[in-house]
């Protein structure tokens, strides 16, 4: 299986220099691809640079938050300028599948990424992972004093010790992921089990882990790949560690960030180029490097201490299925999770 996805990801590579050759003999101006990336402009555009150095085709990007975006792409209908859409959660993917907004893939593209990790309609492909973890200050915790499970969280033990960042959009794509599998009403009771232990509430990941840090809380919920975005920072001295919960569940999904091709693109062959790109083994090692994301084809080596995804209980779960937001949101708010 190794070799079969290795083979694909050069022959990836080399239809994306044949691209490039072919775009090189042409002498009408260069088109132009319409990317809408619910992906951050800092963690994104450097690729885009690069694949628009490597092909001489012109790149618009319009960033935006990922369920915003997928949303526009359904309001503007056939005459959407956007040839491609790029999501941070696979949530906005499946809305955008289950639509039929998205165009088929090339089968070598989509199997060059486990099934997991991919449309079961073939619609989109996962194009990096991230892990949900707890992070926890090593000076006052070990691994062993962790709870099997997040139901450990809400005893009294940890009361005032956890932290949260409720409003973030990878936490409501985990919310969502745990509705899904242990239903409703079990997901009300633990997020109103959070909120009555008295867990603290940040803005966002970065804040929240900053607090892990100081000692404000001993532990937090967050992505796997902030502790090494602050171990880049200060790699001999960070008293803080990831733990993936060793009962599984949602507590150990692993969430993608992904790409497919809208069906409207006036741009297909492009737009098709551009999701074999993120699959190259350039751009994949970039996510491994850069963002410390998990890099969804074999052969990319890992940082040290970020978990394989083989040694993660992860859920089992449909990840186009994570698109009810406003089902998480209203859910957030009964509980008064903010």
């Amino acid at each position: 299986m190794l070799e079969k996805i290795a083979t694909r990801s050069h022959v990836a590579a080399l239809a994306l220099v044949l691209v490039v050759g072919v775009l090189g003999c042409r002498s009408e101006p260069p088109q132009t691809l319409t990317i809408y990336s619910g992906r951050g402009e800092a963690l994104i555009q450097p690729l885009v640079d690069e694949f628009q150095a490597a092909t001489g085709v012109d790149v618009a990007v319009r960033y935006g938050g990922s369920s915003q975006l997928a949303r526009t792409i359904l309001e503007e209908g056939p005459d959407s300028p956007a040839d491609v859409y790029y999501g941070q959660d696979a949530g906005a993917l499946g809305l955008l599948s289950r639509e039929k907004r998205l165009a088929s893939l090339a089968p070598d593209v989509l199997e060059a990424v486990e099934p997991r990790f991919r449309d079961h309609d073939g619609r989109w492909v996962g194009t990096s992972g991230r892990a949900r973890v707890i992070a926890y200050a090593t000076t006052r915790l070990s691994e062993d004093e962790l709870p099997d499970g997040l139901d450990g969280l809400t005893e009294p033990k940890w009361r005032g010790r956890v932290g949260w960042a409720p409003s973030n959009g990878s936490f409501q794509a985990f919310v969502t992921a745990m509705r899904a599998i242990e239903g409703e009403e079990a997901t009300r009771d633990w997020l109103q089990g959070m909120v009555d232990n008295d867990s603290k509430s940040y803005r966002d990941n970065t804040p929240l882990f900053e607090a892990i840090l100081s000692g404000e809380i001993d532990l937090g919920l967050t992505n796997h790949y902030y502790l090494f975005r602050f171990l880049k920072e200060a790699p001999d001295d960070l008293s803080a560690r990831n733990y993936s919960p060793r009962a599984g569940g949602a507590g150990a999904l692993v969430n993608v960030a992904g790409v497919g091709v809208v069906d409207s693109s006036p741009h297909r062959e492009l737009a098709h180029r551009f999701v074999s790109y993120l699959l190259s083994h350039d751009a994949q090692t970039y996510f491994a490097s850069e963002t410390f994301e998990y890099p969804l084809i074999d052969s990319i080596p890992l940082h040290p201490l970020i978990q394989p995804l083989t040694d993660i209980r992860t859920p089992d779960i449909d990840l186009s299925a994570l698109d009810d937001l406003e089902g998480t949101l209203a859910l957030l708010e009964q509980v008064g999770a903010r």
